[in-house]
């Protein structure tokens, strides 16, 4: 059964057992309706314990069910049922307690939970509000502004902070199920307290703080309808009778989950799970992953090793010299001391992880690597020099992979005696904190070297995307494309702040020149230089970027690139730049037009989509959901848009 009843000395136990989540599909709202039904009218029942089998509490709702026709019972009527029941109902929470979770939770009288779990409303970010009662009950129990944080935002809570919050009443300190009863004991022989919903709304922490926040979150909405959505319930559960608010609640509920901003990201969340998903891999172990090797202890390899650190892993860190060692150690240091200055590492767990990291200027040093990552210089020839060393001095069996962001990983995996142990690792900067890892598979790959990838993908916590073999892979070549788009439309008479305004409007985070004078303008710039040689000559071709780097204007860090940086390292307009660009036109005899910020989106768009076409075409990606991932979580397109295939239909 989804839900079994048991009575234990007068209370009832009611447990659901739903994996893997024990989300509130069919089953478990017709088998929570039963159960208040049957406590309800057994005597010998003074109290109900709601506990959930496996991992987790209910950690929300099935989402496979939405889109489709809605079968009672509905799951604001089953809390409803529970939330008026004449005995005193215990959530006892484990694991997470999220969205539909956390309502149940809230409909029931008391609630207790481990130390170590965690409480939620995380529906906004699939587009959605709670539509069970939730904007209506949490700010009945916890302040007005944290209640709106907790929704607005969609992040969880620490047990230990709803505690102090007001969210549960008791920790555990041993058994759950068996603490849960005993409290349940108690609360039967005390009045039964009014439910939520007889509640009046809690005042917010200080003045204006509700509005504070509400604030801050419609600035940071840039479009989205959910944040909003939160707001606008959030008010109406502090001024409407709670019937009102509950059906307010409902239909801005369903009015979004009938939108295109949830599908979207419905869309994201399935594309996300299901990227790592290797239908070649079924059966195949991982190879040991335990001592991992980097080679460079630049930027990026630096955080490509504080990233395996914070995952637990052993790392060794190679570089040319004792000093560069040391610049590297240095760099890996300054990002855990970001961890903990941020609160996710502990002093002790920071020096735990120090002590399992070593730089060497030695290749030796890697004789033990179950993998070795390499993290140099943008060249093949530099990249070939490494490889033949890594082949020398590591185990046969020892994975290696390449950092690369444009070159062939076949090319480079020739280096080595064994190109079946080679695959290409592409991460993204910062590697510590962008969650997507593109793999890269050269014909001929092993398996099991590729599930070690995908291996590592996950103990990173990042999301694996399998990738084929092309100049630039599945993220940098759609980037590529667009890139250059949008020089096109310099040279056709937008400017690159208006281009950017375009992107930022339409929900990217940054837009792409003010990206390009973050990332380093000769970055690209070596990249074209090593495609000059073998470039269609009928191709148009912008030297806008050239002329930037000619001129040693670099971007950010060196104050000058598309913009022009101050002390602060705020971008503002630079007329040296709009001159250059204005005068690029001339030279080509390109009689400038001003482009509307529709057209500049359409153009980007058609080139995203267009290359992804092709990218599909030729394998180098599997699934157009694939390439969704990559721009989303690579480039910052807005979620809630669901990518670029999705949003062209694909």
């Amino acid at each position: 059964m989804t839900v079994h009843i048991e009575t234990r000395d007068g209370i009832a136990l009611v447990t659901i057992d739903n994996p893997p989540v024990n989300a509130t599909g069919l089953a478990v709202r017709q088998g929570l309706c039963e159960a208040v039904a049957r406590t309800e009218g057994d005597s010998a029942v003074r109290a109900v314990v709601l506990a959930c089998a496996g991992r987790t509490f209910i950690a929300g709702a099935d989402i496979r069910e939405f889109g489709q026709p809605s079968k009672p019972p509905h799951l604001p009527d089953v809390l409803a049922r529970i939330a008026g029941a004449r005995k005193p109902w215990v959530a006892a929470i484990h694991g997470t307690a999220l969205g539909g979770g956390l309502e149940t939770a809230l409909s029931c009288h008391y609630r207790i939970a481990t130390p170590d779990a965690a409480l939620g409303l995380p529906e906004v970010t699939l587009g959605l509000i709670p539509g069970a009662g939730g904007t209506v009950r949490l700010p009945r129990l916890i302040a007005a502004d944290h209640a709106l944080e907790m929704i607005a935002s969609g992040a969880s809570v620490p047990a230990q902070r709803a505690r102090e919050m007001g969210l549960i009443d008791a920790i555990t300190g041993g058994d759950l199920v068996s603490d849960a009863l005993a409290f349940a004991r108690a609360a039967a022989d005390r009045p039964l307290p009014a439910p939520l919903d007889d509640r009046p709304p809690r005042p917010e922490t200080a003045a204006g703080a509700f509005n504070a926040v509400a604030a801050k979150h419609t600035k940071r909405a840039r479009g989205q309808r959910a944040p909003l959505a939160a707001i606008e319930a959030l008010r109406n559960a502090r001024t409407l009778p709670v019937p009102e608010a509950l059906k307010a609640e409902r239909a801005l509920f369903q009015t979004l989950r009938d939108g295109v901003q949830s599908k979207a990201l419905r869309h994201i969340f399935f594309a996300e799970r299901a990227a790592g998903r290797v239908d070649r891999l079924e059966g195949i172990a991982p190879r040991p992953l335990g001592r991992v090797g980097v080679v460079g202890g630049g930027t990026m390899g630096a955080g490509i090793a504080a990233a395996c650190l914070l995952a637990g892993l052993s790392v060794t860190m190679i570089e040319r010299d004792a000093g560069a060692a040391e610049a590297g150690r240095a760099r890996v240091a300054g990002i855990l001391d970001g961890a903990l200055k941020r609160g996710k590492l502990t002093p002790d767990a920071r020096a735990a992880r120090l002590a399992a990291f070593a730089a060497r200027d030695t290749y030796e040093a890697l004789a033990d690597a179950d993998l070795v990552i390499e993290a140099v210089f943008e060249n093949l020839d530099v990249k070939h020099a490494v490889f033949a060393e890594l082949d020398r001095v590591t185990r046969p069996d020892t994975v290696l992979a390449s950092n690369t962001s444009y070159l062939d990983v076949a090319a480079i995996a020739r280096a080595t005696a064994n190109p079946a142990r080679v695959l290409g690792l592409h991460f993204f900067a910062p590697a510590h904190i962008m969650k997507l890892l593109e793999i890269v598979t050269p014909e001929g790959v092993d398996d099991s070297a590729l599930a070690t990838g995908v291996a590592l993908a996950k103990r990173l916590g990042k999301i694996p995307v399998i990738a084929g073999v092309c100049d630039g892979f599945i993220a940098n070549r759609i980037m590529s494309r667009y890139r250059r788009e949008a020089e096109y439309m310099l040279e056709d008479g937008a400017l690159p702040w208006e281009i950017d305004a375009a992107m930022e409007s339409y929900g990217f985070p940054m837009g792409i020149f003010r990206m390009q004078d973050l990332s380093g303008l000769d970055i690209s710039w070596a990249m074209r230089k090593r495609r000059a040689a073998t470039r269609d000559p009928a191709e148009r071709y912008v030297d806008i970027g050239d002329r930037l780097c000619e001129a040693g204007h670099f971007g950010q860090k060196t104050g000058r690139g598309y913009y022009l940086y101050g002390e602060d390292g705020r971008a503002q307009r630079s007329t040296e730049t709009e001159a250059l660009i204005l005068a690029e036109s001339a030279r080509k005899g390109i009689a400038r037009q001003p482009i509307p910020e529709s057209e500049i989106m359409a153009r980007l768009l058609a080139a995203m989509q267009d290359e992804g076409a092709r990218i599909l075409d030729e394998g180098i990606a599997r699934r157009a959901a694939d390439i969704d991932v990559v721009m989303v979580n690579a480039f910052g397109f807005p979620r809630w848009k669901g990518g670029p295939m999705f949003a062209g239909g694909a």
